[in-house]
């Protein structure tokens, strides 16, 4: 069995939902994640936040923001054991991030220690 990533990816991270509506996605997540657990298949994973990051470029330059160059945000990351690359996609089509416009969630397979993959 394979460990992919799931990686959310809001496209405008600038919009802000009201504290009803966080909530809402927040047990909505739960649950999603809550079900990939009972399959035993959840590793781990973890939310990130918009308002603090720096992005570090080629020789050292720093900007200030979570968006650099980009208007999409990495919302947070999942990683998951799967059977199969479609096995962790099916994952990603359950996410409830999906509901927003232009949200996507890209689904990666993490390179193995050994270098095999």
């Amino acid at each position: 069995m394979e460990q992919y990533v799931l990686i959310m990816r809001h496209q405008d991270g600038s919009k802000i939902a009201s504290p009803e509506q966080m909530q809402i996605w927040m047990k909505q997540t739960m649950d999603w994640i809550g079900g990939i657990a009972a399959q035993n298949k959840f590793v781990q994973g973890n939310g990130l936040r918009f308002d603090d990051a720096s992005v570090v470029g080629h020789g050292g330059v720093v900007t200030n923001g979570p968006f650099g160059d980009i208007k999409e945000t990495i919302g947070g990351y999942l990683i998951v054991k799967a059977e199969s690359p479609e096995e962790a996609i099916g994952f990603a089509k359950n996410c409830p991030v999906l509901q927003g416009e232009g949200n996507t969630v890209e689904v990666r397979l993490v390179a193995s220690r050994d270098g095999v993959h």
